[in-house]
């Protein structure tokens, strides 16, 4: 099968690699990249196949086919360090909230109801205007981490 995507680096990325790979250790996810990217080069030293490239770097054949295929759409930094995560740290719901949730769930839930689930709760406390929307898993983990979840009782 024909290489779609070809890594032909500048003089300038071929030496910034080389330092990169030189400076850190071989356990570096950017080491082991800028490995990759200089064995695929087609107009360095190496210029290696891709099964050579996958056997040598210990990575599949794909990983290899991805990062050429990286390097060419979306360049050099992006191929080495990867794209930018979102920021899935940041709380969503204050501690205001939390207590507004622990009190709802401590209280006697609707009529016709026996016990709250995390929908009924998730629902009510958008009815009650406490947050703009919250999902019944939101509900679980804020329930969980206080040690309120309606879980059943372990025994124990």
């Amino acid at each position: 099968m024909a290489k779609i995507y070809h890594v032909d680096l500048t003089p300038e990325e071929r030496e910034q690699l080389t330092a990169i790979v030189k400076k850190r250790k071989a356990t570096s996810q950017a080491v082991k990249r800028g490995n990759i990217l200089l064995s695929a080069d087609r107009l360095g030293e190496k210029n290696w196949t891709d099964a050579k490239i996958s056997e040598t770097c210990q990575v599949s054949t794909r990983t290899v086919e991805r990062l050429r295929e990286r390097y060419v759409n979306e360049g050099l930094s992006v191929a080495l360090k990867g794209k930018p995560r979102m920021n899935l740290d940041k709380k969503l719901f204050d501690g205001e909230v939390e207590a507004h949730l622990v009190a709802l769930r401590c209280s006697e839930p609707e009529l016709g109801r026996s016990n709250w689930t995390l929908r009924l709760l998730a629902d009510k406390m958008v009815e009650l205007s406490y947050v703009g929307s919250i999902s019944h898993e939101s509900v679980r983990q804020i329930l969980k981490k206080t040690k309120l979840s309606l879980g059943g009782s372990q025994s124990g």
